[in-house]
């Protein structure tokens, strides 16, 4: 497992675009951490560096964002406001762990039972009002 330190939301996202570079089709990418430690920052680094031009937001609300126009379809889930395992599975997340893109996970923790036991899991810590810890 590698530590990396970021201290600022731009450093979080670049090392998103890096980490990018690592996954390919069939990918997912679990992620936890509290909010504002920079998962959502971390994501857009990775649409970016995965080639795709499209905005990124913490899909909280709509549960799935699906980004497209760059190497690898993108599927950005966030599981923050799952009430329970069922309402998860609802979401036919097989249909998309087990496709032609790349899942990227916020709150992946919630329902780790549900995580395909390939993935990769990548934690962040807050540190301070600027400092992240993120271990891959």
């Amino acid at each position: 497992m590698a530590t990396f330190t970021s201290n600022s939301a731009a450093e979080t996202e670049s090392l998103g675009r890096d980490f990018a570079r690592k996954i390919d089709k069939g990918d997912v990418v679990a992620l936890r951490g509290d909010l504002g430690s920079g998962k959502t920052q971390f994501v857009k680094g990775v649409v970016a560096g995965l080639g795709s031009g499209n905005e990124v937001t913490s899909p909280t609300f709509t549960l799935i964002h699906e980004y497209s126009g760059g190497r690898l379809p993108i599927y950005h889930f966030d599981f923050f406001r799952i009430e329970d395992r069922q309402s998860a599975e609802r979401l036919g997340l097989d249909e998309y762990f087990f496709g032609d893109g790349v899942c990227l996970i916020e709150w992946a923790d919630k329902f780790p039972e549900l995580i395909p036991p390939n993935a990769k899991w990548i934690s962040f810590t807050t540190k301070s009002e600027t400092e992240r810890e993120i271990a891959t």
